[in-house]
């Protein structure tokens, strides 16, 4: 089963609408993004808890790192750049850390609020070589802008 966007976006759109706590929005987008296509093995947060580093927000799948600097792997370059990472094949990124051997590609988009402040990354990984496409990156971007604008203050 291959995503539907425009589905997608509509069911985020109407389970957060009004709400502004970010992690609340990060447990609804979690939990959808995963279910909505089989190539999601592990989807989740990081959020922002100190300067240069991120800590597990709400995810699914199975386990996750506790803590991320930005100094390390893809969730960090993600946050350290503020720019997606799309990442084919997870053992050609320099700095990349196994938080599952079950990892083969990877999607990291930063989550900025209505302040324009780095709240997290959306991290989604796929047991998938070569998973994701520039379309899942745009998609995937517009949808987290709409739904974190609307948060004033990070969580």
């Amino acid at each position: 089963m291959r995503v539907d966007y425009d589905d997608l976006a509509k069911t985020i759109t109407s389970l957060s609408d009004g709400e502004t706590d970010a992690v609340a929005l990060m447990a609804t987008v979690a939990c959808e993004v995963h279910h909505a296509d089989d190539r999601f093995d592990w989807t989740g947060f990081y959020r922002v808890v100190a300067p240069d580093l991120l800590k597990i927000g709400p995810y699914q799948g199975g386990h996750g790192c506790l803590h991320i600097p930005f100094d390390k792997g893809v969730c960090g370059a993600a946050a350290r750049t503020g720019q997606t990472q799309l990442v084919e094949d997870v053992d050609q990124f320099p700095g990349h850390i196994a938080c599952s051997s079950t990892t083969k590609s990877e999607l990291v988009i930063p989550v900025f609020n209505a302040n324009a402040q780095l709240i997290g990354v959306f991290d989604i990984d796929s047991d998938q070589p070569a998973a994701f496409d520039g379309n899942d990156s745009m998609r995937f971007q517009e949808i987290l802008v709409a739904t974190f604008a609307r948060c004033e203050i990070s969580s």
